[in-house]
């Protein structure tokens, strides 16, 4: 059987029922899954999709608890606790994330909302987090390519925009002209590999590439103005902020789209906005 990613959500098969809960098959003794986290639907022979990692007793736990980050995952988390050793984090688990003090960049205080990347602690096996994120980043070696869909997170403000965090590897310029939404440190986006320029630097947008970004913001103009009457006052000399907070899009995605519905005949434009031809 596949091995048990500790940190991670793994699918695992039900093996025997306890009075406190479950054990689920780790090819071992298996891993206890609380009763109060268990379906009351489950039986054994069930598969369940789990989140594994180590309890205070340092034994391997399962909780059907969504975690707020995996191990690999970059995230924004809270600091609940302050201690000699170190910080502890809110992940939304039973048991909180610990980040050694000499994984901190400028000591944490409780309450402070802090960049962290979780991680398997060589000597003890069990999850970690360190707010040491530059050295775990590089784009010496890319693993990704031109319009290559991305999961992004907002790391830092720049000259030029925003850094962003790419696939929790490498980093990336989602420039200032491409944004028209606040951002704030930690957010997760979706986003695609606009160029990648000398020494593997990249630019990333937020959104979809190409033409199904198009068919995408076509749907959602033309649904628009179904709930709307069939009229929706936005044109081409409309504000791009105004745009952007009702449609979700720049004001270039607006006016590509809008220009594709109306060589379809699906719209008209007038002095005032757009109106919804019957089909």
């Amino acid at each position: 059987m596949e091995p048990v990613l500790v940190g991670c959500y793994n699918e695992l098969k039900v093996s025997r029922k306890v009075d406190f809960g479950f054990y689920l098959d780790n090819g071992d003794e298996g891993i206890l899954l609380p009763k109060r986290f268990a379906p009351s639907t489950l039986k054994i022979g069930d598969t369940i999709k789990v989140f594994v990692y180590h309890d205070s007793d340092n034994r391997l736990i399962a909780t059907t608890q969504v975690a707020n980050a995996s191990v690999g995952e970059i995230a924004l988390l809270k600091a609940v606790a302050i201690t000699r050793q170190g910080a502890f984090l809110d992940w939304g688990l039973m048991k909180d994330l610990f980040v050694p003090t000499s994984k901190q960049l400028g000591g944490m205080r409780e309450g402070g909302m802090y960049l962290v990347k979780l991680y398997l602690d060589e000597m003890t096996g069990r999850v970690a987090a360190t707010e040491k994120i530059e050295q775990l980043l590089s784009n010496e070696v890319l693993t990704i390519k031109e319009l290559d869909v991305v999961d992004l997170v907002v790391y830092r403000k720049s000259e030029l925009g925003y850094v962003m965090i790419v696939n929790n590897k490498h980093t990336a310029i989602l420039h200032s002209n491409e944004i028209f939404k606040e951002l704030n440190i930690g957010d997760k986006l979706t986003g695609f590999v606009k160029a990648i320029k000398p020494e593997n630097k990249l630019d990333v947008v937020l959104g979809k590439p190409g033409f199904g970004r198009v068919e995408d913001e076509q749907e959602k103009i033309l649904r628009l103005l179904q709930e709307n009457d069939g009229y929706l006052p936005y044109h081409d000399k409309s504000d791009p902020e105004e745009i952007y907070n009702f449609f979700g899009m720049s004001k270039k995605s607006f006016k590509m789209t809008t220009g594709s519905l109306y060589k379809q005949r699906k719209i008209e434009f007038t002095q005032t906005g757009i109106k919804l031809l019957e089909s």
